[in-house]
């Protein structure tokens, strides 16, 4: 029987040797990070050759109501910004691994009132990660206009919260050797004369 081991840790840097587990699972962790590219590396670094990492992540449109209705109150960035599912994919490719595979869905929740949303949020521990987000609590004055501008998207009695989640999987790949352990590295040239493709 295979054997199951569960870690907790900084995806950034892994309790972990190098190359030792087959598997390495996500699940929304990612969209708190603001360099994500490091993390990959880091799993990358953790997986044996063949490893697959899976994981799932919040998109661009995640929260979109609520960016759109504090868009004007103020100078600041109040809700995160999401990475797209392409970028993501490029990222992966970067740090070396092979045959990424990205899709996404949308959820919507609804709330009678902007505050319920506002307590979920707070409940599951998000927090905003911009860089340079203004510090402490946000003022009566500014969520009462938050609350207004997300007024304007309510339907049948009922406010959208809209989450984008990313699904995505890569494998780090086997290295590749010849007869003597000698390892094979392609590399394709373009002659000239070549046909354009």
């Amino acid at each position: 029987a295979a054997r199951i081991d569960f870690a907790c840790g900084d995806i950034e840097s892994l309790p972990l040797a190098g190359a030792s587990v087959g598997l390495v699972w996500s699940n929304l962790a990612l969209q708190w990070l603001n360099h994500p590219a490091q993390a990959f590396a880091e799993v990358h670094r953790v997986l044996t050759p063949g490893g697959l990492f899976m994981f799932s992540t919040f998109g661009p449109d995640t929260l979109k109501e609520l960016r759109q209705a504090y868009q004007g109150t103020d100078r600041h960035t109040h809700v995160n910004r999401f990475i797209d599912m392409h970028d993501l994919g490029d990222m992966l490719v970067a740090r070396g691994f092979a045959d990424p595979v990205m899709d996404m869905e949308y959820i919507t929740l609804t709330y009678r009132e902007v505050k319920e949303l506002m307590r979920d949020l707070k409940a599951i521990g998000a927090h905003n990660m911009t860089q340079g987000r203004p510090q402490g609590l946000s003022g009566k004055t500014l969520l009462a206009a938050v609350t207004r501008n997300y007024e304007r998207f309510r339907r049948d009695d009922a406010l959208p919260a809209t989450f984008e989640i990313i699904y995505g999987h890569a494998w780090k790949p086997q290295p590749r050797s010849a007869a003597g352990g000698r390892r094979i590295i392609e590399l394709k040239v373009k002659r000239e004369g070549d046909a354009k493709g």
